[in-house]
């Protein structure tokens, strides 16, 4: 249920704004509207003070939506409403009418991720556990205990970063653009600062899947300390117990939860668990175990298991904005994502970055569900990332799009006269066509994500 009334509400905020934005501008201008519609196909509710005001109504698909102006070739027109019809405003009326959807949905992005400045949340440290063999953080040499404080993508501009997450996300946002990164790093004290290339440049265009998220990712930093043990488990019946720090695995010391983790994963002979030397402190003292996992098969590979549960809560943060700072920031961030999504576009047009990468509505519906549950401001998060995806692509010179309209008035700027109503009706038939096969394309990557799943 929470699924449904998240995404049903996000389509309504975001599309009714969208169009908001050209039924307030064309009003302004003076242009006589019709009808404002959320929605497409057969009206569902409407809503009118007189005949000579804006029809209001929902329609039943809502994946989208259409304000309609006066024209000559409606049945019932006023000739006297001949200077309010859309096509007879100046030049420059009719661009700011319709480039006003996409930038409606640009500043929405922009006070959304203020909003989640301003609110602020609580999240983990950006102190890295030991990084996972093969991915981005081990081949740059990061290490356990390493806190991230800045990123930069020339060397030259570098912004903080206060927690994981905004590390964790510079680094996917590089990776996917294909941009080099640079953190700089000390340790939790902030002594021995130095500067770690990561390998974002061979990774960039790769479709954003289980196994490349998996080199991406960054764990935090936990203590290696058993904070849950299943009765009759395997780690159970070697002796583990509640408040045990480990100390070394077969006479290697250990730094965090990660590498004894990725230790546990790792100690399959065959078919059977190998057996580990554990050293762990208890009560101030030093008892050593024998310690043989359960081998499990995950995702194909066999895997130790000792069902136990590792690693002591990280130390948190609070990541809170004033009224400015929280401004900058939702303004900062929507010109990254909208730059991001641009880069993106590009790069699955040169065929440098993979076309899985597009998702559907069946895919936006379940991300819509998981914000949601997720909190406000993941909610108000994702909310904001669809309102710049909405605004940029909107922008996109593409028939049928507000930027393509917008070519048009270019090209009737540049030239002195308008593209003929036969050229835009051939040219719309091409952008439609454009428009059918990337949704085919994302419903098939929707339906291909929920077969792997």
């Amino acid at each position: 249920m929470i699924t449904v009334v998240s995404i049903l509400f996000a389509l309504a905020l975001l599309i009714g704004l969208h169009e908001y934005g050209h039924f307030r501008v064309a009003k302004a201008c003076g242009v006589k509207v019709k009808r404002f519609s959320l929605g497409f196909g057969p009206v569902v509710a409407r809503w009118q003070k007189s005949p000579q005001d804006t029809e209001v109504v929902i329609s039943a698909i809502p994946l989208g939506g259409y304000v309609r102006w006066a024209d000559e070739s409606d049945p019932d027109h006023d000739p006297a409403d001949r200077e309010r019809m859309f096509k007879n405003r100046p030049l420059l009326q009719r661009a700011a009418i319709v480039a006003a959807g996409p930038i409606a949905n640009l500043l929405l992005a922009v006070l959304l991720l203020s909003m989640t400045a301003w609110i602020g949340s609580q999240e983990p440290r950006a102190v890295l556990g030991s990084p996972s063999a093969g991915t981005l953080a081990e081949r740059a040499g990061l290490r356990a205990g390493d806190l991230v404080r800045a990123s930069s993508t020339d060397g030259v501009e570098w912004k903080e970063l206060r927690s994981l997450p905004q590390a964790q996300g510079a680094l996917v946002e590089a990776a996917l653009a294909g941009i080099p990164l640079t953190f700089e790093v000390s340790d939790a004290d902030g002594r021995g600062r130095r500067e770690v290339k990561l390998d974002t440049l061979a990774f960039g265009g790769r479709e954003l899947n289980d196994t490349t998220q998996r080199q991406l990712l960054l764990t935090g930093y936990a203590e290696p300390v058993i904070t849950q043990v299943i009765p009759n488990g395997a780690g159970a019946k070697a002796g583990l117990q509640v408040g045990d720090r480990v100390l070394a695995i077969d006479g290697v010391l250990q730094a965090d939860a990660v590498a004894v983790r990725d230790l546990i994963r790792a100690a399959v002979s065959g078919s059977t668990g190998r057996v580990m030397h554990w050293q762990v402190e208890r009560a101030g003292q030093t008892v050593e175990l024998t310690v043989q996992p359960r081998v499990i098969e995950e995702a194909r590979e066999s895997i130790g298991r000792l069902e136990v549960f590792i690693g002591a809560m990280p130390k948190m943060v609070e990541v809170r904005y004033g009224l400015a700072d929280g401004l900058q920031y939702g303004a900062e961030r929507t010109w990254q994502m909208s730059a991001l999504t641009l880069r993106m576009i590009k790069r699955m047009l040169v065929g440098e970055a993979s076309v899985k990468n597009i998702s559907g509505p069946v895919s936006m519906a379940s991300y819509a569900g998981q914000a949601a549950q997720a909190g406000l401001v993941t909610y108000l998060g994702f909310l904001a990332l669809i309102s710049v995806s909405l605004g940029v692509l909107n922008l996109l010179p593409l028939p049928m799009l507000d930027g393509g309209h917008l070519m048009y008035y270019l090209f009737e700027g540049l030239s002195g006269r308008a593209v003929s109503e036969r050229l835009q009706l051939q040219l719309q038939r091409v952008g439609f066509l454009v428009l059918v096969l990337v949704m085919g394309l994302a419903l098939s990557n929707d339906v291909a994500r929920m077969v792997q799943h």
